[in-house]
């Protein structure tokens, strides 16, 4: 697990390097498929104390089984996560100013032009309010069942991120790099959208036919932006 310990602390190293977390809220999260255990950050620890060795192994039943520190307090949703969307490697949650924002105002981030959907294709969403029950409850748990709910027909590679009402955004992707350069991306995206509505209020999401052109270039069998690899 040495490897992925190391890969999931760089992965929290590079929230604060892109200014996505204040203090320490947040936490990135990795998982060894064929162990079925996660790696994930400990609970309150300040990014500039952490070392490799502090990152926390957890299995999906949310057992600790390496680590000197309790895990975040958020493993529960991510544990959920990775337990509903297998193609998930890294999931990553911050309270990021602009996404943070839109989540508090319960509202989706709208995909309005080429930037956004680059990454998503479409808007990202906005859960429901959790209620009473399920807050007073299992309430992390809970907030990854949310987050299910809120996907039941969409792809979550196409639109690796969500903000939960009232909380704040999730974000995902193969590998926790991946899932850091997608919430980068996501806050990036609901910061062009806040300006954009203030702007033009009236502003109309963007055409359909180049959210799919621009998503294509990037994703899936027929995708031609960058470099090919090395033969």
């Amino acid at each position: 697990m040495e490897s992925l310990k190391q890969q999931v602390f760089d992965a929290n190293l590079a929230l604060p390097a892109h200014r996505l977390v204040t203090f320490t809220w947040g936490n990135v999260s990795g998982i060894d498929r064929d162990r079925q255990l996660m790696v994930i950050k400990p609970s309150g620890v300040a990014y500039e104390q952490l070392q490799p060795e502090d990152m926390v192994v957890v299995d999906l039943d949310g057992n600790i089984v390496e680590g000197r520190y309790r895990p975040s307090s958020d493993t529960a949703t991510h544990r959920v996560l990775y337990q509903r969307y297998l193609a998930l490697g890294g999931i990553v949650h911050t309270h990021s100013t602009h996404a943070t924002a839109w989540a508090q105002a319960g509202l989706t981030i709208p995909a309005l032009g080429t930037t956004h959907a680059d990454y998503f294709l479409g808007d990202i969403p906005c859960t429901r309010a959790l209620r009473r029950e399920e807050v007073e409850g299992d309430y992390e748990r809970e907030t990854g069942r949310v987050i299910v709910e809120t996907f039941t027909d969409r792809d979550p590679l196409h639109t690796p991120g969500v903000i939960v009402s009232q909380h704040g955004p999730f974000s995902w992707g193969r590998s926790p790099e991946e899932a850091v350069h997608n919430a980068v991306v996501m806050e990036e995206v609901a910061k062009m959208a806040w300006i954009a509505c203030s702007v033009n209020p009236h502003l109309h999401p963007i055409d359909s036919y180049l959210m799919k052109k621009h998503f294509s270039r990037k994703h899936g069998a027929d995708a031609y932006y960058g470099q090919k690899p090395a033969q």
